[in-house]
Parts: C-alpha cells; structure tokens; sequence
C-alpha cells in the first residue's frame, strides 16, 4: 500500500472483535444494561399490542362492531402512536433516552390495563387511542439507546436484537390469548387479556435502577444548541426526513395489515378455532423471531438498503400468497405462514440503525422518532382501508391492498444514501 492509498473499509467479521457475539460483548457493561432494558421494554410493548388482534373478533361481538369499526380500533392506536413516537423523539433529545423509556412503559401498561374496563366502543377507542401514545414512543427511545453504545461494524445486530423482542412479545400474548380464551367465555376473556397488559409497568424499576444514556448521548444534549423538531426539515436533512418517512410508510403500511387482520382472517375464511389459529400464529411469529435475527445479519453484510429492497419485494409476494390460495389449502397457508413472518419481520431489523445513522446526535432522537412515526401513522390507515373493502370484497381479498404498500418502500429507497458502517457523531 502506498502512503497516498485510502485505509481499506472496516472489516465486517465477527472473529476479530468477540466471535457471533461480539455484537453484545462489546456494548461495555453499562450498554448491556441498556440492552436489556430496551429488549424488555419493546417484548412488552409488543405483547400490549398484540392483545387488540388477537382479541378483536370478541370485541367485536361484544359491541356489534362491523369491519370497519374494528379496524377503525388498528387505526386509531397507531395514529397516536405516530404523535406518540414523536413526542418521545423529541424528549429523548430534551430529558435523555433512559428517561423517555420509563415514560413510555408507564403509558403503555396504564391504558392497555384501561382498555378492559371499556364499557362501550367509543370509552374503548379513547383509551386505546392513549395507550398508543406510549406504545409509539417505547421503540424510539429504546432503539437509539442501544445504537449509541453500539459499535459501527456491529450495530445493525445490537439493534436488529432488539426488534427481535417483538416476536418474543407477540408469541407470549398468543400463549396468552390461547389460555385466557380457553378458561373464559369470550365477552370476559378479551377484558382478561387486557388487563395483564397493565405488567410491564414492572419494568420501570429496572430501568430506573440500572439504565443510563451513553456518554456521547449526554455531552451532545449538554454542548449542542437545543433543536426544535423543524431542524430535521433544515438543509442537508429534508430530504432524508422525507424519504425516510415514506420508507417507514410502505413499510409498516404492509406489516400492520399483517398485525391487524391475519388473526380474524384465519378465524373467519380459513374456519380456524381460537387454539387453531394458534398454530398458524406460532409458524408466523417463529418466522417472525428469525427473520428479525438474521435481518440484522443482512444489513451489516449487503448494507441497509440492499436489505430493505430484499424484503420488501419477498414479502409483498407472500402476502399475495398467503392470502389467495384456496380455502382447501390451509396446509401450505400454515408452512407459508413462516417465509411470511421471516420477511416482513426481517425488513424492520435495519430501522433502528439505519435512521440513528441518518441524523447527528443532538437531533437523532426527534429524526428518528419523527420518520419511523410519522411512517407508522400513515401507514396505519391501511388496516381501515382494509376493513372498508372487507366489506365488499373477502378480508383476504382485500389484504392484497397490503402487498401494494411495500412497492412504497421500494420508491423511498431511491432518495436514500446508503450508511452501512457509519460512526455516529
């Protein structure tokens, strides 16, 4: 090598820094900390999540719901959890990234637990609408917490580990509405299930005890002028907020049509009973646990947005897939249900990277916060979209709407750079 000659880019093997999981080693002690913090914070985040799903077909028998009330419930939570998540951006930058997680899980648990004692729609809608608020800001804190204590070479799997809590979420509140269902007529065991939301509260103690920002995090709010969330629209920042917010909306467009109406379309096309559909939800979530894994894998190695192009045309196909094979095929629908869990999960694992990656730190929490939210509450209008044409067509006709979101995604990356091994200053 000549003394002119540019320094070859960072190598990408595990071997020289820790073996596999030089990703976790290497966070430091006080960063493991933080990891599992944030892993804990997002599993339950996803569990008071997912017991709206799968406990809609009940809620709706309850109230006398059509479909597009029900997925009116979908929408309304995660439209407020786009103001949530960015509010939560915003206070990451002001008060710190350990204190706008506590604040989150409060929220979360103290409206998920509300939701069971609704005694009409519109007392549900409202609180739901409130727990969305924690639900959306939870990720936002959580997800740059852990990505400012990670290495560069690393990040992509320190984050994409995190978001694999959500399969662990999401499994858990199965195994739950699987028993609550089984030991409790429908109209009480919906209410049941809300209420063992009100659990992660728990969790506060914890971080309250154990978790703290990375230093780098703490000197920039002390030495950067403070920011307001229209600095992310100043110059050099515009177009990355744009795109990025058009990226999270194809992508999450596609993924809570998903989370919305699979539980009632294998219930009511698919003739499942409650354990029935159990089965299929466990090849979905197990996809879905090692989809995120091995997506963390896939954007440190081809990059992010390699990645995230991969996953999104895979996964609009399998929606397709999974959705209009014939009511005689439930066989291949449950081995489908894996592929399908694996890609719509494994394009998620580059997010908490790929935007802390996009901004400096001082603005990291309100850029993140701001793109990923503003993505999930437009993005959030497709499970609606999808209850209003139920009614007209099949719900699993009418979940191909589902598929187009992700060609969304694909449109975004076009304005995107590229930032795989960034060091985040």
């Amino acid at each position: 090598m000549t003394p002119s000659s540019p320094p070859p880019p960072p190598a990408l093997d595990d071997t020289a820094s820790g073996g596999a999981f030089a990703w976790y080693t290497t966070l430091g002690a006080k960063g493991r900390k933080a990891f599992k913090g944030a892993f804990l914070g997002y599993a339950l985040d996803s569990y008071d999540f997912w017991v709206l799903p799968l406990g809609l077909v009940a809620i709706a028998a309850t109230f006398a719901l059509n479909p597009a009330e029900t997925g009116l419930l979908a929408t309304t939570t995660l439209v407020f959890s786009a103001f949530g998540g960015i509010l939560a951006g915003v206070l990451a930058d002001r008060i710190g990234r350990s204190r706008t997680l506590m604040v989150t899980v409060v929220t979360y648990a103290v409206f998920t637990a509300l939701c069971g004692v609704a005694q009409n729609y519109e007392l549900l809608l409202v609180f739901r609408a409130l727990q969305g608020l924690g639900f959306g800001g939870e990720w936002a804190a959580g997800a740059i917490l852990v990505a400012e204590y990670a290495q560069a070479r690393h990040r992509g799997r320190a984050v994409a580990m995190i978001q694999s809590s959500w399969a662990v979420g999401w499994g858990v509140a199965v195994l739950a509405s699987t028993l609550v269902f089984s030991l409790a007529p429908q109209d009480v065991a919906w209410r049941l299930l809300f209420f063992t939301g009100a659990l992660p509260a728990l969790l506060v103690i914890y971080v309250r005890r154990h978790v703290t920002d990375a230093p780098a995090a703490g000197l920039s709010r002390e030495r950067a002028p403070r920011a307001s969330i229209l600095t992310i629209f100043g110059p050099g920042l515009a177009r990355r907020t744009f795109f990025a917010s058009l990226l999270a909306t194809g992508v999450q467009g596609g993924y809570y049509t998903l989370a919305t109406w699979v539980p009632t379309y294998l219930k009511t096309e698919r003739d499942l009973s409650v354990i029935g559909t159990g089965g299929y939800l466990a090849f979905l979530i197990t996809g879905a646990f090692c989809g995120y894994l091995t997506g963390g894998h896939f954007t440190d190695k081809i990059g992010r947005k390699n990645t995230f192009a991969l996953f999104a045309v895979l996964s609009g196909a399998l929606i397709l897939l999974y959705t209009q094979l014939p009511a005689t095929a439930n066989a291949y629908v449950l081995f489908l249900g894996f592929p399908l869990g694996f890609c719509s999960s494994a394009i998620f694992s580059g997010f908490g990277a790929y935007l802390a990656e996009l901004y400096p730190a001082h603005i990291r929490g309100t850029g993140q916060g701001f793109t990923y939210n503003v993505g999930r509450g437009i993005g959030a209008f497709f499970p609606t979209a999808i209850g209003f044409l139920a009614t007209t067509f099949s719900v699993g006709g009418a979940m191909v709407f589902g598929a187009m979101a992700y060609g969304i995604a694909l449109l975004a990356l076009l304005g995107l750079p590229e930032t795989r091994a960034s060091e985040l200053t």
